[in-house]
């Protein structure tokens, strides 16, 4: 029986595991999206390859993390893990742990959040003075 992969919901549980509203994906996005756009792609089984490159660009998470991660599958291999006194297993997935991507890059995204103000500080010190003469 084969498994489904519900790609928006994926992308839905690494956003919150970044801390990341839907608000901030749709900015990252672009002009085209809001809030309410995202909440709808997460609400899709299937997200097109290109529109997944974006998101996985904007999150700087691998696409195959949002196109392979199974929470089912995860919590299976999660359970047998306590159920295993000989020995642990891990998740892994395609010899990708995404849960370790998530906090690795989690600092690099914080640090870009903080640039991104800084900018928007620097920007509107510009326009005051402008705005001033």
């Amino acid at each position: 029986m084969e498994q489904k992969i519900h790609q928006g919901r994926n992308v839905k549980r690494f956003r919150e595991m970044l801390g990341i509203k839907q608000e901030a994906l749709a900015y990252d996005l672009g002009e085209d999206w809001n809030q309410k756009k995202i909440s709808m792609l997460e609400q899709k089984e299937v997200i097109e390859d290109n529109l997944l490159k974006q998101i996985s660009n904007s999150l700087k998470i691998p696409i195959e993390a949002f196109q392979n991660f199974d929470e089912e599958q995860a919590v299976n291999i999660i359970a047998s893990t306590f159920n295993a006194h000989d020995y642990a297993t891990g998740l892994i997935i395609n010899n990708y742990n995404p849960i370790e991507k998530i906090i690795q890059l989690h600092d690099e995204k914080i640090a870009l959040y903080e640039r991104m103000l800084k900018e928007k500080d620097e920007m509107m010190a510009k326009l005051e003075k402008l705005i001033g003469k």
